[in-house]
């Protein structure tokens, strides 16, 4: 039963106070962490996004954790924060090649070069056989025109990974703005023999071709890239993809005639289309 008699004077509820389990908590930051990274494979970058937030807060001193967050900012394009995340990342694990390799990305992005060129240094240090890290420092030196510096680590890459068509890409578009044609085109092939669905060698052996008077396969060529991938019929999507000013020119020409036009248009119309990976 109730008591009867009334309370004392000045007394106060005590509430009861939970006694939070750290290890558990972190625990559940790491499971955050995991939930983020599969949505991302998922490109649901902002769902990603917050749970690998509250993965930091839950589990502050877990590297992976800053690490992902870091990585998921550079997806939504938010390069400063993403550069924010991984220095705490790095601070937790200063001897990860992984995330000096995303702080070159990071840098990258910022078209911070020099910076890029030393964050993917440092980290090649580390993991010196890194055909993507390597890749990366190719294209970092080629944003500063320092083409046989590019042309040097592209080398390296194919050198680690014989199979690592992008890079023997890369030389050829050094090769064409150099005025070497033949050795751009035989480049391009290389790669075609490697990927032969890939829609950027395609294309600029196409463009290449037209250019040199060989107009019919050079539409034929052409038409067969933007099928692939209609995103190269884009100019500023091949900017970002490092084209030069003479390979754009050209490609520009052949893009304009009638033939190519049609069929991007026809392909534009599909809505199940599929593309390739850049």
């Amino acid at each position: 039963m109730l008591s009867a008699a009334g309370p004392v004077s000045g007394q106060a509820l005590v509430p009861h106070t939970l006694q939070l389990d750290s290890a558990q908590l972190e625990q559940q930051g790491v499971s955050l962490a995991q939930e983020a990274a599969q949505l991302a494979q998922f490109q649901q970058y902002e769902v990603a996004l917050s749970r690998a937030r509250l993965a930091t807060q839950l589990a502050p001193k877990n590297y992976q954790a800053w690490f992902l967050l870091g990585g998921l900012y550079l997806q939504t394009n938010e390069a400063d924060k993403g550069i924010a995340a991984l220095k705490q990342a790095r601070s937790l694990k200063p001897d990860e090649p992984s995330i000096l390799f995303a702080m070159g990305s990071a840098y990258f992005q910022q078209q911070k070069y020099s910076d890029a060129i030393a964050s993917l240094q440092e980290g090649l240090k580390l993991k010196p056989n890194s055909p993507e890290a390597l890749f990366d420092l190719g294209n970092a030196y080629y944003r500063l025109k320092k083409f046989p510096d590019a042309i040097a680590q592209y080398q390296k890459a194919v050198a680690t990974d014989g199979k690592f068509w992008p890079a023997i890409n890369n030389v050829g578009l050094i090769k064409y703005e150099q005025g070497d044609v033949e050795g751009a085109i035989k480049q391009w092939q290389a790669a075609l023999a490697i990927e032969k669905d890939a829609a950027e060698p395609t294309l600029a052996i196409a463009a290449a071709l037209y250019t040199k008077g060989d107009r019919e396969q050079g539409l034929a060529m052409g038409e067969a890239a933007i099928r692939k991938d209609d995103r190269y019929a884009d100019v500023e999507f091949l900017k970002d993809n490092l084209w030069g000013d003479r390979l754009l020119k050209d490609t520009q020409k052949l893009l304009e005639t009638p033939r190519i036009k049609a069929t991007l248009a026809q392909t534009q119309s599909q809505p199940d289309r599929t593309q390739s990976a850049p």
